[in-house]
């Protein structure tokens, strides 16, 4: 199947019990075993619910992976998918994450005696040269965010494998619609699901995908010791937001693309950050291993130019966290989703306080525009 078709008709496209085209809700905390001792396929809803299992194998279909995993929130995925190593591994993270995850390593994980060297993905040598005896896993996002940087996921995965370590890629801003990591050679993928894949702005999951069966088999035994599963509730809702995702996407690029014109010719825009502009660095790769560039668009506005005021003018893009939704969102990390983050690291990594990011919507691209010139003019 192509993927638009996949993403409607994937994983169980009818319930087996009843036939119903949409997987049901299945709210039941428990369920009645008929032998003792036996090996029942639904014992307990952490351990596995009807509807969760439904969207884990329709992301597993996605990814192109052996199995899946639906967490409640992105950031529970990620810390599943650290919980597989121990005190005293090492690993190789990209200097720009979600600040979350940076938040996650340098609050959480380095106190469980795991140590972490950041690299510019960019720059595969220099993920190679960062590579320690005692190193586990190479983690990155692609494009990142805020700065949408792109790194190769190919090239990355074979200097992993070359010295026996794991690829982890968050694939959140690309989707599965766009890019498929496991087929690049990657090992997991994780997905802050929250995002395009719900696609609404009422759901805050967390997904994680592997094509390695012992991988499968430890996260699936972390899923349920940990507990931080998705209810069945939200794995409907999330389930519901993947089958229009194609739909969706195609009109957030077409937006994108249309904003992202707008803003390179505007005098008070001193830089625009997109990977489908072809001066953009990493544009070649993100042609390569993307089959679309997006529908993120970041910017940074003159120096001295006010990005408080700006974002405070607009009228329909709303000033928000999170992304990925079918209404636009903007907001400045410096502030917001990455003001966990030290200045001086905020700095050096490039996120400037004029840095806004902007998550295209499928509003009507002309109300769109006109609201990002009326709040630039006011500048």
């Amino acid at each position: 199947m192509k993927c638009n078709t996949r993403l409607i008709h994937g994983g169980y496209s009818e319930d087996p019990a009843t036939g119903a085209v949409s997987t049901p809700i299945y709210r039941s905390s428990t369920f009645h075993q008929h032998i003792l001792g036996g090996e029942p396929k639904w014992e307990y809803a952490r351990t596995g619910n009807p509807t969760r299992a439904s969207l884990e194998k329709l992301i597993a279909e996605l990814e192109g992976g052996v199995a899946g995993f639906a967490f409640a929130s992105g950031s529970a995925a990620i810390h599943a998918v650290f919980s597989m190593f121990s005190s005293g591994d090492h690993f190789v993270v990209g200097s720009d994450v979600y600040g979350g995850t940076f938040r996650l390593i340098n609050k959480v994980l380095k106190r469980f005696g795991m140590e972490f060297t950041v690299v510019d993905m960019q720059n595969s040598a220099a993920v190679e040269a960062a590579i320690q005896t005692n190193t586990k896993a190479i983690y990155l996002e692609t494009p990142t965010n805020p700065l949408l940087q792109i790194a190769d996921i190919e090239a990355i995965a074979k200097i992993a494998k070359a010295h026996g370590v794991k690829t982890v890629v968050d694939n959140t801003f690309a989707t599965p619609y766009n890019q498929n990591p496991l087929q690049l050679g990657a090992d997991v993928v994780v997905h802050s699901a929250t995002k395009y894949l719900g696609g609404h702005s009422d759901v805050v999951a967390g997904l994680a995908v592997t094509n390695d069966e012992a991988i499968a088999k430890q996260l699936a035994f972390l899923q349920n010791s940990i507990g931080s599963v998705l209810g069945p509730d939200d794995s409907w809702l999330l389930q519901r937001g993947i089958k229009t995702l194609g739909a969706r996407m195609r009109v957030h690029h077409e937006n994108a693309q249309a904003i992202v014109d707008f803003l390179v010719n505007y005098p008070r825009v001193d830089r625009v950050l997109y990977p489908g502009l072809p001066d953009f660095p990493g544009h070649e790769i993100a042609a390569k291993q993307m089959k679309h560039f997006g529908a993120i668009v970041s910017f940074e506005l003159k120096a001295g130019l006010s990005a408080k005021q700006f974002v405070e003018n607009l009228k329909l893009i709303d000033l928000a966290e999170s992304l990925g939704g079918i209404e636009s969102l903007i907001e400045v990390p410096a502030v917001m989703t990455h003001g966990s983050i030290p200045r001086e690291i905020r700095w050096k990594n490039g996120i400037k306080d004029e840095l806004i990011r902007f998550s295209v919507g499928i509003e009507d691209e002309e109300d769109l525009l006109a609201d990002l010139k009326q709040a630039l003019d006011q500048l």
